[in-house]
């Protein structure tokens, strides 16, 4: 997709990369979870109790969502990469303050 040569110190590059980040990441996520609340709607209007068809659309979305997660993972990834961070340094982190903040 080119996007190893976004020039990190041109505004213009930059600015289209983190725009089209943005669109990639919160386009995956709404997909899927659009179509599970879809899903349940439509499964509701055939008889199905709302948790009964929640349950059934979670499972049909399920083979899909991996995917979709997977794509979520990359952008992230590469996001990251731009701002030169690790993510794995990053979620010890994150964990570690979460872990803090619950033992009061």
């Amino acid at each position: 997709m080119g996007w190893d040569k976004v020039d990190r110190d041109d505004f213009q590059s930059s600015k289209e990369f983190l725009l089209y980040i943005h669109m990639l990441l919160t386009t995956e996520v709404a997909e899927e979870f659009r179509t599970i609340l879809y899903r349940t709607k439509d499964l509701t209007e055939t008889g199905l109790d709302q948790n009964a068809a929640f349950r059934q659309a979670k499972q049909e979305v399920r083979a899909n969502l991996g995917k979709e997660l997977a794509d979520c993972l990359a952008y992230l990834c590469k996001l990251a990469n731009y701002f030169d961070y690790d993510l794995e340094d990053e979620l010890h982190a994150k964990l570690e303050e979460i872990r803090r903040k619950f033992k009061k």
